[in-house]
C-alpha cells in the first residue's frame, strides 16, 4: 500500500506550469500541470546538463528544458527523440483538487549525484 504525501491543490499549480517539492539532501521534485489537469512529477533536473525542467514550458505531456530546449516526456521522463536520456519520474495522484506523491519515492529515489547523459 502507498503512503501518499499531500502536496498542494491542483490550482496551486499554474495550467501549463509546474511547482517544485524541495527534498533535503536530494534533487527538487517538480510537479507539472497540463492545460487539461493533469498533474505528473518529475525529478527536477533534465538529464542533459542538468537544468531545472520546473522552469521549462509545458505543453501537451512534455516540457521543454529551459537550458537547451530538449523535450522531456512528463508521463515517463524520457527525452524525446532526436535527443536520449531520462530523467526519474515519481508516483502522482490527482483526488478531487488534492495532489499527493508517494511518499516513500520521496525519501528514497534519485538520490545520487547527477551523471550528465549527453555532451
Amino acid at each position: 500500500m502507498i503512503d501518499w504525501t499531500a502536496i498542494c491543490a491542483l490550482q496551486d499549480i499554474p495550467r501549463l506550469g509546474s511547482r517544485r517539492v524541495a527534498r533535503e539532501g536530494a534533487c527538487d521534485v517538480a510537479v507539472f500541470r497540463t492545460a487539461d489537469d493533469r498533474v505528473y512529477a518529475l525529478l527536477d533536473r533534465c538529464p542533459h546538463k542538468g537544468g531545472p525542467l520546473s522552469q521549462g514550458i509545458v505543453f501537451g505531456d512534455g516540457v521543454a528544458c529551459p537550458l537547451h530546449n530538449w523535450t522531456i516526456g512528463l508521463g515517463d521522463g524520457h527525452a524525446r527523440a532526436p535527443d536520449a536520456g531520462c530523467t526519474q519520474k515519481f508516483t502522482v495522484k490527482l483526488e478531487g483538487t488534492q495532489v499527493w506523491l508517494d511518499a516513500e519515492e520521496l525519501r528514497t529515489l534519485a538520490r545520487e549525484p547527477f551523471v550528465s547523459q549527453a555532451a
